[in-house]
């Protein structure tokens, strides 16, 4: 499994799930038994398939084990909570209403999009992005209405990982965050100053409202995610990879305004010398 940037773990994972026993689930250890039967076949001289767990790990995902635990743990939780309500959401609130809400949140992201703009250089979109703002606040009735969508001023998301990513930092390994979903080093170290930005970071009221202000952002982003995801589960033969590997690409694609560098595909390996030629036998 973008919305506004206080979701946006939330949004990108398509998150939230699992049991606590997922976490700890012994299916996830290592084995070295299976490796036993491929040393002997090698050392007789036979072929034997490779184990399963002597594969090697993407270059990307050094933490796989704890990330797919965390990552069961999520998808637990989502199937328990989070997508029943979200789709109790969908079908008791109004699509108009829906919307609405939409558009509010939408509003408050698009503003700390235009600053990501800005800190990145690009100042005709960061100049764009801060119109958007103020004719939607102003003529939109504080965000209510997307007047800017309707005279060509179309969103352009950013947030503080891609800034981060704009000036050199690597992104470093991929990260499951435990409610959040993917992420990476980069984007984990961005996320306390993205959720600076949130709707419910800009509520200055009683605790209740922030709480009521995070969970309506985060129902409705997940609510705004139940096809995609039933999508993602009739197709997707590995879960976890599918959505690692397009998050990766995604942010990949997002740093670089959609025209990423190429990457060696992870494996590509050099080829085999070519095997030296017998020598003749003495005579």
């Amino acid at each position: 499994m973008s919305a506004a940037p206080g979701a946006r773990g939330l949004a990108a994972g398509l998150v939230l799930a699992a049991a606590l026993a997922a976490v700890t689930s012994p299916s996830h250890a290592q084995a070295p038994a299976p490796l036993a039967p491929a040393a002997a076949a090698s050392a007789a001289g036979t072929d034997a398939p490779p184990s399963p767990t002597a594969a090697p790990r993407s270059p990307r995902d050094p933490l796989e084990p704890w990330n797919r635990s965390v990552f069961s743990f999520n998808e637990a939780l989502d199937a328990a909570v989070l997508k029943p309500v979200a789709t109790a959401y969908r079908d008791w609130v109004p699509e108009y209403l829906r919307g609405l809400v939409d558009n509010v949140f939408g509003n408050v992201a698009d503003a700390w999009s235009a600053i990501n703009h800005l800190l990145q250089g690009k100042v005709e979109s960061g100049l764009q992005m801060g119109f958007r703002v103020v004719v939607n606040t102003g003529l939109g009735f504080g965000g209510l209405l997307d007047i800017g969508t309707e005279i060509g001023l179309d969103k352009q998301p950013e947030d503080f990982g891609q800034t981060l990513g704009r000036w050199g930092m690597p992104s470093g390994p991929y990260l499951v965050l435990p409610l959040l979903g993917p992420s990476t080093v980069r984007d984990t170290a961005a996320l306390p100053v993205d959720m600076q930005a949130s709707p419910s970071a800009l509520v200055d009221d009683t605790r209740a409202r922030v709480l009521a202000v995070t969970l309506l952002n985060v129902v409705n982003t997940r609510a705004n995610l139940l096809g995609a995801s039933r999508v993602l589960d009739d197709i997707a033969l590995d879960k976890y990879s599918f959505l690692r590997d397009a998050y990766l690409a995604r942010r990949q694609n997002q740093v670089h305004d959609g025209n990423p560098p190429e990457e060696p595909a992870e494996d590509d390996e050099p080829a085999p010398p070519p095997a030296a030629a017998s020598e003749p036998a003495a005579r």
